[in-house]
C-alpha cells in the first residue's frame, strides 16, 4: 500500500497582512530547545510601548500581544531542564500575526515536525499573511515545512554546512544574522532571537519605538552579520601531503611577503600547476588562504592582548594599515577596534570595580 506525500507548500504569494493597533505574536515551544530563544522574544514583544512609557511616567502602548503556544498544548522541557508552560495548543490560536519558532536540535525535524501538525500549520498562516521567523537551528523547522525552498535563509555558521546537504533548495547565507524574504526570517544564532525581535519591531512599529525598547532593555540594535563569530577552518580536510607541508610554511611565516613563484619553487611546481593543486586540495587560491591566515591571526591578537591596531597589522603581514583594515573588515564586518570592543579581554579601573 502506498503512502500519500503531503502536500507541497504553495509558491502564490501570502496574502497581505494588515495589522491592527496590537500585533498577535505566538512563540511556539518545542522541546529541547534553548529556553531564551522563547524567552528573549516574550519579553522583547511585551516591552515594545510599554517599558519606556514606564519608565517615563506615560501611559502604557503595548503594541504587541504575546501567546506562547506548544504543538499539542502541553508544557515542554528545554535544553538545560528549563520547563515552559504555554497558555495553549496552536491550533486554539485563531487570529496570529507573527510566528516566532525558537531554537532546537536539529533531529526536531522527526521528533516534532514530521509527526506533529506543526507543518500544515506553519503553512496555513504563511498563506493567511503571517510573519514567520525562525531562530538559529530553529529554522530548520521552516525548511522542512519546504517554506524556505527558493528563498533566502540564515542559520548559526556551525550548522550551515548540515542544513545545506540536507535543504539544497533553501538559498542559505550563514553569513547574515538576519535574513528576510517572503514574510519569512531567519537569524543566525541563539541570542540572535534578541536582534530579530528587535528588528520585527522596528519593521512593524518604527525606530523610535524599536530603539526606546531597546534603551529600556540595554539592549543594542540589531547586528547584521555573524562573519566575526565564526570559526571555520581555514581549508577543507584533505590528504595532498605537498600541499600540508605548504600550509605549514604559511602559518609558521604568514608576516612575510611569500610569492605564488616562490611557494611553486619550494616545491618543485610550475606557479600555474600549483595554484590549481593548491585551490584543489584547500578549497581556497594561495592568496586568499594567505589572506584569511592573516586575518585570524590578527583576530587572535585583537581577543588577547591590547598591542596598538598598526602593531597587530604589522605582525600578520601587513605594513599598509589602511589596507589591513578594508581586508579585515571584509572578512568580519568589523573594523579592528570594534573587533577588539566586541571580543577582546574586559579591563576593569579598580575604582570601578570597587565602585570608585
Amino acid at each position: 500500500m502506498m503512502t500519500a506525500l503531503p502536500p507541497k507548500p504553495s509558491r502564490e504569494a501570502p496574502e497581505i497582512k494588515q495589522f491592527g493597533s496590537v500585533i498577535n505574536v505566538t512563540v511556539v515551544l518545542t522541546e529541547a530547545s534553548f529556553a531564551s530563544t522563547s524567552i528573549a522574544p516574550i519579553e522583547i514583544f511585551h516591552s515594545a510601548g510599554r517599558l519606556w512609557n514606564l519608565f517615563h511616567g506615560e501611559n502604557a502602548k503595548p503594541r504587541f500581544q504575546v501567546r506562547v503556544a506548544s504543538v499539542d498544548g502541553s508544557s515542554v522541557l528545554t535544553l538545560c531542564d528549563v520547563g515552559i508552560v504555554p497558555t495553549c495548543a496552536i491550533e486554539e490560536i485563531v487570529d496570529i500575526d507573527i510566528i516566532i519558532l525558537p531554537a532546537s536540535g536539529l533531529d526536531v525535524q522527526d521528533r516534532i515536525a514530521k509527526t506533529t501538525t506543526l507543518l500544515p500549520w506553519l503553512r496555513k498562516w504563511h498563506q493567511k499573511g503571517a510573519y514567520i521567523a525562525g531562530i538559529c537551528t530553529g529554522v530548520a523547522i521552516l525548511a522542512e515545512s519546504g517554506l524556505l525552498d527558493g528563498r533566502q535563509a540564515t542559520t548559526h555558521w556551525a550548522v550551515a554546512d548540515i542544513l545545506k546537504e540536507k535543504y539544497p533548495a533553501v538559498l542559505w547565507q550563514p553569513d547574515q544574522f538576519i535574513t528576510e524574504d517572503g514574510q519569512l526570517y531567519c537569524s543566525g544564532g541563539v541570542y540572535a532571537s534578541i536582534d530579530l525581535s528587535l528588528f520585527l519591531v522596528e519593521k512593524l512599529c518604527g525606530h523610535e519605538i524599536a530603539l526606546k525598547c531597546a534603551k529600556s532593555l540595554l539592549l543594542s540594535m540589531p547586528r547584521s552579520s555573524q562573519a566575526g563569530y565564526a570559526v571555520l577552518p581555514l581549508s577543507l580536510p584533505h590528504s595532498d601531503a605537498k600541499i600540508r607541508e605548504t600550509e605549514e610554511y604559511l602559518q609558521a611565516h604568514m608576516a612575510r611577503d611569500i610569492s605564488i613563484d616562490f611557494m611553486a619553487e619550494r616545491l618543485g611546481m610550475g606557479p600555474r600547476s600549483f595554484i590549481r593543486r593548491f585551490k584543489a586540495a584547500t578549497g581556497h587560491a594561495p592568496g586568499a588562504y594567505l589572506q584569511s591566515l592573516r586575518v585570524a591571526a590578527a583576530k587572535e591578537l585583537l581577543e588577547n592582548g591590547s598591542i596598538p591596531v598598526v602593531t597587530v597589522s604589522s605582525t600578520v603581514g601587513y605594513s599598509d594599515l589602511a589596507f589591513f583594515r578594508r581586508i579585515f573588515k571584509r572578512h568580519t564586518d568589523l573594523t579592528p577596534t570594534e573587533y577588539r570592543e566586541r571580543f577582546g579581554k574586559m579591563s576593569f579601573e579598580r575604582g570601578a570595580l570597587m565602585g570608585g
